[in-house]
């Protein structure tokens, strides 16, 4: 397991990631909790976030953005047009990026890379579009690089990702369907570098299909752990 330096990082099924800094600064990342039928039950948030980082915009990502923003005051973290759409519907501290920017909060540098899906908003039954998808490197001071993926399919530019950022965990979907599946995945990890992946995207709807066990199965050899938690397990 990729020595986390006392940072602790809990899936909570599908894209949903809580992490916690060594320094105590609490971050969640794409909300997806009340709707989310694999979110573990009882789990609860800190009181105070710092940061809520934000993917793109389809519901399975930010379905609880708004409410999450105004009950645990966390700045929302997101590309500029869902920023202004969270800000618009009530969040009070909001930080538009784009691709390439980042952003310093306390020990965490916040930056924003590349993905490669779709992003819009489906409000009172309008489309709205969203901006771009993007992924995170969470870059820790005197911890580990993160990556959160978010939504995307595989692309050759993830090599430049790991040779800017040198993430060694990587929270990677494996699904399928609407993302990579385990094999592309298996690729993603190369092209990254990566020490250890954490799956998300998968098994939480029926047409998500891709598992940990092909995912392991297509990185035999390459000396990439897969850390298959389960909703709610903490890796630290």
């Amino acid at each position: 397991m990729t020595d986390l330096k006392g940072t602790a990082v809990t899936w909570l099924g599908h894209a949903v990631a809580h992490i916690t800094t060594a320094k105590g600064t609490e971050i969640l990342i794409d909300p997806f909790i009340e709707p989310n039928p694999k979110y573990p039950k009882g789990y609860k948030l800190p009181e105070k976030l710092d940061l809520l980082l934000l993917t793109h915009g389809h519901g399975d990502h930010i379905s609880d953005a708004i409410p999450v923003a105004q009950k645990h005051g966390p700045e929302v973290v997101a590309v500029v047009e869902l920023a202004g759409w969270i800000q618009g519907k009530g969040a009070a501290k909001v930080v538009g990026m784009n691709l390439g920017g980042s952003y310093r909060h306390k020990d965490v540098t916040i930056t924003m890379v590349e993905a490669k899906h779709t992003s819009s908003i489906e409000d009172n039954g309008q489309i709205i579009y969203a901006g771009v998808p993007i992924g995170f490197i969470i870059s820790i001071e005197d911890g580990p690089v993160i990556y959160h993926a978010g939504d995307t399919s595989l692309f050759s530019d993830m090599k430049l990702i790991g040779e800017l950022y040198k993430p060694e965990l990587g929270m990677l979907p494996i699904g399928d369907h609407y993302t990579m599946d385990p094999k592309a995945a298996a690729t993603s990890a190369r092209y990254l570098g990566l020490k250890t992946v954490l799956p998300i995207h998968y098994g939480t709807f029926p047409v998500l299909t891709g598992t940990p066990a092909e995912l392991e199965k297509h990185l035999s050899g390459s000396g990439i752990e897969v850390k298959a938690a389960k909703p709610g397990e903490t890796l630290r």
